[in-house]
């Protein structure tokens, strides 16, 4: 399939820039794949299309304070980390900026020294291995140093709404570099309505990497070679979701990123295996899914994998139409946009 194929047109001033005044107050465009029928509410209705006996499985990753400002030692040069994933230990990979001044030997204070980093060594794609040195605890000094790293879409710095609204309610581990943004529309009210309503709730754990902005640059699609980002699913939660599947209820992906993990760790059979992995699972159409059923998700870029995935499980044609309706309502798009919930 060709690059184009996934292109729609999209007014800048539909892209969010700020969350909505209430997470659930959100517009939710919602799409029968029964009937074609498309039809307009808000998030807070989506209780109105969950079943008892549905289950709904979030990712619960926490998006890491990942951008921290420095200077370099000896030149007080201004410089710009964005952690990427811990290797091991307190040794990082990051991206770096103005890379052409950061080299292997040299040194980064952060916080008049509060926090100290040497470059060890180039990695691939341009980035830095790079070991941190401090006293304390370093995720307790990364909330304190460090800023939310918005997406390049949302041109404005992160502020104190973006440590709270760029996170979901039900976040847990912390090793994102970006949210996982379907679940931003869910506050715990809503989720406390739809477990009285008899839906289940299950966890999954998928750290999303800075790899998620990147652009598909190969024009046949099916050349585009995917990032790798880790996943955990337990047993507990494994178990949520086969016997979800056993007894006949729906799995309802709550965003991309879920997806990704549930279809990376399920047999052909769909039977959902607990444990840890790395995935580069790319789902575009012609992929036949094992575990997934309806899907909730933001509006995506064009041309993004993001928006193959939701292709995949609808079709090409019927998803870019739905776009463009989204285009002519003036939904908000991307990371702090509306949503769209695919029966």
């Amino acid at each position: 399939m060709h690059i184009n194929d996934f292109d729609y047109n999209l007014p800048e001033e539909l892209i969010a820039q700020h969350p909505a005044d209430k997470r659930d107050e959100s517009r939710l465009m919602v799409i029968d794949r029964s009937t074609g029928e498309l039809s307009h509410k808000h998030f807070y209705d989506i209780l109105d299309y969950l079943n008892p006996g549905d289950c709904l499985v979030m990712n619960n990753s926490k998006v890491l304070p990942a951008r921290l400002f420095g200077v370099k030692e000896h030149t007080g040069a201004k410089v710009e980390f964005l952690l990427i994933k811990r290797i091991e230990g307190d040794i990082w990979e990051a991206m770096v900026r103005p890379g052409k001044r950061l080299h292997p030997g040299d040194r980064v204070s952060f916080g008049d020294g509060t926090l100290m980093a040497d470059i060890i060594e180039h990695s691939e794609g341009g980035t830095r291995l790079v070991k941190f040195e401090y006293e304390g605890v370093f995720l307790e000094l990364l909330e304190q140093l460090g800023k939310i790293p918005l997406p390049p879409y949302i041109e404005r710095e992160s502020g104190a709404e973006d440590k709270e609204r760029y996170q979901t309610v039900y976040c847990k581990e912390e090793g994102s570099v970006a949210a996982p943004t379907a679940g931003l529309h869910f506050t715990e009210e809503l989720l406390k309505r739809a477990e009285k309503k008899g839906v289940k709730l299950a966890y999954v754990t998928l750290h999303v990497g800075i790899g998620t902005f990147r652009p598909v640059k190969c024009e046949t699609i099916e050349e585009h070679k995917m990032h790798f980002e880790e996943y955990h699913i337990d047993d507990e939660n494994a178990n949520i979701i086969n016997e979800t599947k056993r007894s006949g209820g729906r799995i309802i992906s709550v965003g991309t990123t879920s997806t990704r993990t549930m279809e990376s760790a399920a047999t052909e059979d769909g039977i959902i295996l607990p444990g840890e992995g790395s995935t580069g699972i790319f789902i575009y159409p012609g992929y036949r899914f094992k575990v997934v059923d309806c899907l909730i998700t933001n509006f995506h870029l064009p041309k993004s994998t993001l928006l193959m995935l939701v292709s995949a499980l609808y079709n090409r044609e019927n998803i870019i139409s739905a776009y463009n309706e989204a285009v002519a309502q003036d939904y908000r798009f991307f990371s702090y946009g509306d949503a769209m919930f695919i029966l």
